[in-house]
C-alpha cells in the first residue's frame, strides 16, 4: 500500500526574522583538485616548480619532446623575482635535432584562440620556438603558432593558439625547431630557458572556467566564502601581484603547491561577477593580528592607506568593500595549523579582532565556535562583544553512529538522513547558551562549513555517495532545518564548491580526490566534461526561491527509527518521513514549501493551505530518481537532476504525490 500524509500550512502565523539570502552561500578552498577543477588552466606545473621524478632534469609534469640523442634538460635557478624554477633545454648541433618539452592536457575547441603565455629567454643564434596542440592518438596537430624570441634575457611573449576541436588525449609542445640556424657547440649556444608557461581558453571568466562560472552563478549563492583547513598556514601577501613574482608555496594543510593564480584580487573578482557577498577567513595560525590587518585594508583601505595603495599599484583603484571576515578555521582540531585550547583561542580572538577593527571598524567578524559547547562557553565567557557570528562546522556521517560500509544500507541511509535532528540538537544547546545572558543577546550564528562525510568511502572506491540522490536528500532536510532556525542562523557555507575532498557540489571530469591520498593517478576520460551533483540541484533549487519569512506547518507522516551502533544524544527514535518547512515572501502572495521525503516509500501528501489560496495552479519541482543509490557521473550526468510540474488545486489543498528519498518544493502564488 501508498503511504499517505497531511500537512497542514498556518498562513496567519508568520515568523517576525528575515530568511538571510546568505544561507545558501558556498566555499572554496585551495585543497586537492578543487583549484585544479575550477581554473581554466590546463596545463599544471606552469612555473617549474617540482623537482625532476620521472625524467631526470625537467620539472614534475612535464616530458622530453627531441629527437635528439644529445639534448640535455635540467632545472636551474628562477629569473630575478620569480620562484620554482627554470627549466633549460640544451641542443647540440651535431644532432640536427627538435626539443623541447611537452604535457599531456584536455583541450576543448577554441577558434579564437587559447592565450598562450610564455617567460622565455635563449641563446643569442635561437630566434624562433614553435608551440602546437596535438592528438596524441592520431598525431594530428589541433592547433599551432611561432613566437619570436626578441631578447636574450628573459622576456614575457604572448601568442594564440586556435584548437580545431575538443580533445581528452592531447599533448601540448613547445620546442626549438629543427630548421633552427646551425652553429658550432660551445659555451652560449642551443639554450633555451623557461621560467612560465601557460594557456587559458578565450571564454574563461578571469582564470575560471567558463562552465564553472555559468553553474555557480545560477546557484545565485549569496555568499562565498574563502577558507579551509590551508588559511591557517596562508599569507596573503604571496598571493597577489604579478603572478610571475609571486612565490610558489607548498600547501602545508593537504600537500602540492598552494595555487597562486587564484589571491585575493581574483577571488574577489571571482565574487563580484556571481553577484555574491565575499567572506574572508584569516590566518589566525601562523599568521598575526598584524597581518590580518592588513588584509582588511588592502580589501577595504582607501588610497591614502599604505595597503590601500599597494591594491591600487595592483590595479584596483576602489575599495573592495569586504564586510565579513572570520577569524579561526578549526582551530580546536589537532590537525589544524595554530590548534590551541579554548582560552587561548580567546585571547588570540580579541587580539586579532582589535587590530581588524582598528583598521575598519564596519567589518563583521565571525569567530571559529565547535559542536562541543564547552570550548563556546569559554570562548564567548571571554569575548562575547567582539564577536558578531559564532561558526559552526557540521559534517554528517557513519562516524558518529559506530557504522561502517559493513552495516546495512538501510540502515545507513536512515542515520545519514537524519542530519537535521543532529543540527538542531546542536542549535538547541547554542541557544541555552546565548539566552543565558544578555551579553550574548547580539550573536547570530554562521555555519561556515557543512555536508554529508560518507566514511570510509573517502579513500576514493568507485563512485562518491557524496553524489547520490540520498546526499541530495540528506542535505536538503539540513537546509530545511537551517531555515527553520533563520532567526539565528544567518550564513551557510556548502563545503565545497568543486571537486575537491567531498566530491564538491560541481563536478568537472571524472577523476577523483580523497582526504588522504590525493588525486587518482592517470588522465581522466572524461575531464572536460563539467556537471551538477544532485546536491547541486539542491542548493540551486533552494537559492532561487522568493523566501523571506517561515510560515507555521504542522505534518502527519509515517516515522523511521535510527538504529545507531552506539549511544546518540539527541535521540532518534521517531523522526518524521516527511521533513518540511514553510516559507512566504516579503509581500505574502506566494507560499512555498519545502518538503523531503525521507522514508522509503512513496507517499501521497495532501497539503492544505489554510485559505491561502483557493483554487490555481501550483508548481511542483522535484528532485528524484528511481533510487536513492542513483547519482550522477561524467558518462551520465543527468539522471538526477530538478524537473518542474504543474498541479491543479481546489479548496485550498494540493495533492502531491511524493516519491521515496526525493526532494520537492511546492509553490503556489495567489
Amino acid at each position: 500500500m501508498q503511504a499517505r500524509a497531511k500537512i497542514q500550512v498556518n498562513k496567519n502565523q508568520v515568523g517576525n526574522d528575515r530568511i538571510n539570502p546568505y544561507l545558501f552561500g558556498h566555499f572554496v578552498e585551495d585543497i586537492r583538485d578543487h583549484m585544479d577543477a575550477m581554473l581554466a588552466y590546463p596545463l599544471t606545473d606552469m612555473d617549474f616548480e617540482s623537482m625532476d621524478g620521472t625524467y631526470r632534469g625537467l620539472s614534475g609534469s612535464w616530458r622530453p619532446y627531441t629527437n635528439g640523442k644529445s639534448t640535455i634538460y635540467g632545472l636551474e635557478p628562477a629569473a630575478t623575482r620569480h620562484s620554482g624554477h627554470s627549466q633549460l633545454v640544451r641542443i647540440y648541433s651535431d644532432d640536427e635535432a627538435y626539443a623541447g618539452i611537452s604535457q599531456a592536457i584536455a583541450v576543448k575547441q577554441d577558434r579564437d584562440g587559447y592565450s598562450l603565455v610564455l617567460y622565455a629567454r635563449a641563446s643569442v643564434e635561437i630566434k624562433i620556438v614553435a608551440a602546437e596542440i596535438v592528438d596524441r592518438k592520431s598525431g594530428e596537430v589541433l592547433g599551432s603558432t611561432r613566437i619570436n624570441l626578441g631578447s636574450h634575457n628573459w622576456k614575457h611573449y604572448e601568442s594564440r593558439l586556435t584548437v580545431l576541436r575538443d580533445c581528452e588525449h592531447a599533448e601540448f609542445r613547445l620546442y626549438v625547431l629543427s630548421d633552427h640556424e646551425r652553429w658550432r657547440d660551445h659555451v652560449s649556444t642551443g639554450m633555451l630557458w623557461l621560467d612560465h608557461i601557460s594557456l587559458l581558453p578565450s571564454d574563461s571568466a578571469g582564470n575560471v572556467r567558463k562552465e564553472v562560472m555559468d553553474m555557480t552563478r545560477d546557484l545565485n549563492a549569496g555568499m562565498m566564502r574563502l577558507a579551509g583547513n590551508y588559511i591557517s598556514a596562508y599569507h596573503w601577501q604571496q598571493a597577489i601581484g604579478p603572478v610571475y613574482e609571486r612565490p610558489s608555496v607548498i600547501n602545508e594543510a593537504w600537500g602540492g603547491w598552494t595555487n597562486k593564480y587564484f589571491g585575493t584580487d581574483e577571488f574577489i573578482a571571482f565574487c563580484r561577477d556571481l553577484n555574491v557577498e565575499p567572506l574572508i577567513c584569516v590566518n589566525d595560525g601562523s599568521g598575526t593580528p598584524e597581518e590580518a590587518a592588513e588584509w582588511v585594508e588592502y580589501c577595504n583601505g582607501g588610497l591614502d592607506t599604505p595597503m590601500g595603495k599597494l591594491r591600487a599599484a595592483n590595479g584596483h583603484v576602489e575599495p573592495y568593500g569586504v564586510k565579513y571576515w572570520e577569524i579561526g578555521n578549526e582551530v580546536w582540531g589537532a590537525w589544524q595549523v595554530g590548534h590551541c585550547s579554548a582560552e587561548q583561542f580567546a585571547e588570540r580572538y580579541m587580539r586579532f579582532a582589535q587590530s581588524m577593527k582598528a583598521r575598519d571598524p564596519e567589518i563583521r567578524l565571525l569567530a571559529c565556535g565547535d559542536d562541543k559547547m564547552d570550548w563556546n562557553k569559554t570562548l564567548l565567557d571571554r569575548a562575547a562583544e567582539h564577536i558578531d557570528y559564532l561558526t559552526l562546522h557540521l559534517y554528517h556521517g557513519y562516524n558518529r553512529f559506530g557504522m561502517n560500509d559493513r552495516t546495512p544500507k538501510e540502515e545507513r541511509y536512515k542515520a545519514m538522513v537524519s542530519y537535521p535532528e543532529w543540527t538542531r540538537e546542536t542549535v538547541r544547546q547554542l541557544r541555552e547558551i546565548f539566552s543565558s545572558t544578555n551579553r550574548y543577546a547580539h550573536l547570530k550564528l554562521a555555519i561556515t562549513e557543512y555536508n554529508t562525510m560518507y566514511y570510509p568511502n573517502t579513500m576514493r572506491k568507485g563512485l562518491p555517495n557524496e553524489h547520490t540522490l540520498e546526499a541530495a536528500a540528506v542535505i536538503a532536510a539540513n537546509l530545511n532545518e537551517f531555515i527553520r532556525n533563520s532567526d539565528l542562523i544567518e550564513i551557510g557555507s556548502f563545503s565545497d564548491l568543486v571537486n575537491g575532498w567531498l566530491g564538491g557540489c560541481i563536478r568537472v571530469g571524472d577523476f577523483y580526490a580523497d582526504q588522504f591520498r590525493g588525486k587518482s593517478s592517470g588522465r581522466s576520460e572524461n575531464s572536460l566534461i563539467v556537471y551538477g551533483t544532485p546536491s547541486y540541484y539542491v542548493m540551486k533549487m533552494y537559492a532561487n526561491r522568493d523566501l523571506d519569512y517561515v510560515v507555521q506547518s504542522h505534518t502527519e507522516c509515517g516515522s523511521f527509527k535510527v538504529n545507531s551502533l552506539v549511544s546518540t544524544e539527541p535521540k532518534l527514535d521517531d523522526l518524521p518521513n516527511l521533513d518540511v518547512v514553510a516559507c512566504t515572501n516579503v509581500s505574502g502572495d506566494k507560499l512555498t514549501i519545502f518538503i523531503v521525503n525521507r522514508g522509503f516509500e512513496d507517499t501521497l501528501t495532501e497539503v492544505q493551505l489554510d485559505g491561502f489560496a483557493e483554487s490555481g495552479k501550483a508548481h511542483l519541482l522535484e528532485i528524484t530518481a528511481d533510487h536513492y543509490e542513483c547519482i550522477n557521473s561524467a558518462q551520465n550526468p543527468n539522471s538526477v537532476v530538478c524537473e518542474g510540474h504543474e498541479l491543479s488545486f481546489s479548496k485550498s489543498q494540493v495533492t502531491c504525490q511524493l516519491r521515496a528519498s526525493s526532494v520537492y518544493v511546492l509553490e503556489i502564488t495567489r
